[in-house]
């Protein structure tokens, strides 16, 4: 059994990730520079080491890193939320000590600007909208005066916090303020039904993947309900994608299938997503994360999963009604909730209280207050 570093353990898809690896008998340890992340203390983590804020500090948070490899002797270590980009960019420093499951940063890179992404799907044969870069007030009134409608969002940018669908009021325009420095994109509006997915690959080879319609969100962004579905043309899409790219690591593209039933690639998270959530009572998925097996990994049998915290929040003010709301609490099964973790409810509310007041103290909201020391846009 090996010892294995995970990074990012404030997201609840971190903690899944830590309990199925403690589950398949490997010691799990987790560095993270909040204070009170949902993995600290939780069962199955044989240790929690606060690090340094990537984003303020990106020397010390890596030599934390290594202390924290050399000293349990880690095996591999895997970068799960966007501490990912600190990671990738000293993965050959980290790699002297053990196997790092992450992609270069050029390769990263490439993934996560939504602009460049879209262009390198394009290049592959791959249907994304027509994307097109802004940066500058010139460039985003020369888009908008093109036919048809248009999703305005940073190119650097997460959970859809910032998105702007059509139609566009004069209000929210006046917020979009491209520049070179903080590109935005101008994506061409595709009408249909948001699907998810979620894979781990090596070598350009996919070894588990996860498909998930959005039917319940934070807003317009974060799916907070999981229930797997068998989509054989989003498994085609993200085979030929990673085939194409060579891409090893895990790796997540949201996606719009319009009335036709083709399939648009948005955006891609090349990293560790809810889908793992879905993937977890798989007992293949472990070693999945090592290499590719006889056959690909996918979502066994089981209840949806659930943010349950975040459907009562959230789930009262959707479209959906209360009838269907009801439904999906019934039939969900919470994913921070788990057998053996009582105190798995109290470290979610002590992580929520520090994004609360971190929010209140920069002034942002509770979701940018949730990555603000992790997060990367192209620096």
């Amino acid at each position: 059994m090996a010892r294995v570093a995970l990074t990012g353990g404030r997201a609840p898809a971190t903690l899944e990730l830590a309990r199925l690896l403690a589950r398949a008998g490997h010691t799990v340890f987790v560095a993270e520079s909040a204070r009170w992340p949902l993995t600290r203390g939780a069962p199955g983590v044989a240790g929690s080491w606060r690090v340094p804020p990537p984003r303020q500090d990106p020397a010390g948070f890596v030599a934390a890193l290594e202390r924290l490899l050399s000293a349990e002797r880690i095996d591999l270590l895997v970068p799960t939320c966007e501490e990912l980009f600190y990671v990738a960019r000293a993965r050959d420093q980290l790699a002297a000590h053990c196997r790092v499951l992450c992609a270069p940063l050029e390769v990263l890179h490439a993934l996560h600007h939504k602009g460049r992404f879209a262009t390198l799907a394009a290049h592959y044969g791959l249907a994304a909208p027509e994307t097109r870069l802004l940066a500058s007030a010139a460039d985003l009134r020369a888009a908008l005066a093109r036919p048809g409608a248009w999703v305005l969002k940073p190119a650097y940018s997460r959970f859809a916090a910032r998105a702007l669908l059509p139609p566009h009021a004069a209000r929210a325009l006046a917020r979009v303020q491209p520049t070179p420095g903080a590109p935005w994109v101008a994506q061409r509006y595709v009408r249909g039904r948001a699907l998810c997915t979620y894979s781990v690959a090596h070598a350009g080879r996919l070894a588990a993947h996860a498909a998930y319609p959005v039917t319940w969100s934070a807003g317009q962004g974060a799916a907070i309900y999981f229930e797997a579905e068998a989509h054989s043309a989003a498994r085609a899409w993200v085979e030929a994608f990673v085939a194409q790219a060579n891409f090893s690591g895990q790796i997540a593209f949201d996606f719009i299938e319009d009335a036709q039933a083709r399939l648009w690639a948005l955006e891609c998270n090349p990293r560790l997503t809810s889908g793992v959530h879905l993937l977890a009572a798989h007992p293949g998925f472990a070693a999945a994360l090592w290499a590719v097996g006889a056959q690909v990994v996918t979502p066994p049998a089981g209840p949806p999963r659930m943010l349950a915290g975040a459907l009562w929040l959230y789930g009262l003010r959707s479209r959906h009604g209360l009838r269907a709301w009801l439904r999906a609490l019934r039939a969900g099964k919470d994913v921070i909730s788990a057998p053996g973790d009582r105190a798995a409810a109290l470290r979610q509310w002590l992580a929520l209280a520090e994004f609360g007041l971190r929010a209140a103290r920069l002034g942002v909201s509770a979701l940018a207050a949730a990555t603000a020391d992790i997060e990367w846009n192209g620096e």
